[in-house]
């Protein structure tokens, strides 16, 4: 097997990288890691959770420590029925549709990390507990409610694909996989296409006549639009088949293609959603002039975070040129900051049209996630998330 040679702007990207995690290790809220630099001092928890995909392969004891610290913070905030808060030192922030699957992921990855197999078994139970109950069907797939997962200006209705995925990660990594092969099953139903349901029928997230899941569907409802970060970890997850990860990778290479040729897309790394909400369109909201203009923010935006999660599910799907390819226009990406002289930014979001960057500089997801693609690209495999894929392989 050839060996990924590391260039020397991915290796400076990855120095960079671990500077805005230390920079941001110590937070004013208890000491608790920052989200971001300089704006987003609080500890977010959807944020942080993703953050140790790449701590956990950094190696750094100090930042692994941190990440014992945010877990160990949002196990005492959690509440009596086990929900886990949007931010780990406030116990009264609750709402959020994804800090509790993202909880059960971040207790799994530390374990496999260090070996304490049994590192907070209550709170992971009462978590999964939780979710058993967010199913309006009282069946397996979860709901939620609008701008509740890390969408805060995009509405996802009913059953989202992104928290289902992580739902379906919790399930596995918890060995819960007899909930999980039914979970699975329930997640390759297809959309409901007409209007009316039929007592029989059980909607899915699976999109006829195309290679990826639904953003989101509810009964006769969905939204077809593709959402990057829930397809990416369905690749990553298994929930994928390899056959179908291979014909969802085509089509996302393909559409970013065209969107290139008529000046949607200026960068080799795809936007999170598209094709983009358009004023008039259905789903265009009147907000939306303000925060999510197309290409920007959550309507196609350019997420280093979640380009590093789609660098991943490539190498999950055996795409290793294509991924390390991709890894450098990452390496290229993170340079850019906003409004401060920065050698390397690790911005937000950057806009699709023209790839600057548009949010705030030194956000600890956006490096860390750059320090798991990167160990992805070296080593050919995504840790903490290959045994899940076998398991998911075994149920067709």
């Amino acid at each position: 097997m050839k060996k990924y040679t590391v260039t020397e702007e991915v290796e400076q990207a990855r120095k960079a990288a671990l500077e805005v995690l230390h920079h941001n290790r110590r937070g004013p809220f208890g000491g608790l890691p920052r989200t971001a630099g300089w704006a987003y001092p609080e500890p977010y928890t959807r944020d942080m959770v993703f953050t140790f995909f790449g701590i956990a392969v950094s190696g750094d004891e100090q930042l692994i420590i941190s990440m014992r610290k945010v877990l160990d913070t949002l196990a005492h905030n959690q509440t009596e029925h086990g929900h886990i808060p949007s931010l780990a030192h406030d116990a009264e922030n609750l709402g959020a549709s994804d800090t509790t699957p993202l909880f059960l992921v971040g207790i799994s990855i530390y374990r496999q990390l260090t070996g304490e197999t049994d590192y907070l078994q209550e709170a992971a139970e009462k978590a999964l507990l939780w979710l058993y109950y967010q199913s309006p069907s009282d069946r397996l797939l979860v709901a939620q409610l609008p701008t509740s997962d890390w969408r805060d200006e995009q509405w996802v209705l009913g059953y989202g694909l992104y928290v289902n995925t992580l739902v379906y990660a919790g399930l596995r990594m918890f060995d819960r996989h007899q909930r999980a092969d039914a979970f699975l099953q329930e997640m390759r139903h297809f959309t409901i296409t007409c209007n009316f349901m039929h007592k029989h029928v059980h909607e899915g997230l699976t999109v006829k006549n195309k290679p990826y899941y639904a953003c989101w569907s509810y009964k006769i409802y969905s939204s077809e639009r593709f959402d990057l970060l829930g397809n990416s970890l369905a690749i990553l997850t298994g929930i994928a088949s390899p056959s179908r990860a291979e014909r969802m990778i085509a089509w996302i290479e393909a559409e970013c293609a065209v969107m290139r040729e008529k000046g949607d897309l200026a960068s080799e790394l795809p936007p999170n959603f598209f094709p983009f909400v358009q004023p008039g369109d259905p789903d265009w909201r009147k907000r939306d002039e303000q925060f999510n203009m197309p290409g920007d923010y959550h309507n196609g935006g350019i997420w280093p975070f979640i380009c590093g999660v789609y660098i991943a599910a490539l190498v999950a799907a055996g795409k290793y040129q294509l991924a390390e390819k991709k890894l450098i226009a990452l390496a290229h990406a993170v340079k850019p900051s906003h409004a401060q002289p920065l050698e390397y930014g690790f911005n937000e979001w950057l806009r699709a049209q023209n790839g600057l960057p548009k949010g705030q500089n030194w956000q600890s997801w956006s490096a860390a996630l750059y320090l798991y693609a990167l160990r992805c690209v070296e080593e050919r495999r995504t840790p903490f998330f290959e045994e899940m894929r076998k398991h998911s392989s075994r149920e067709k």
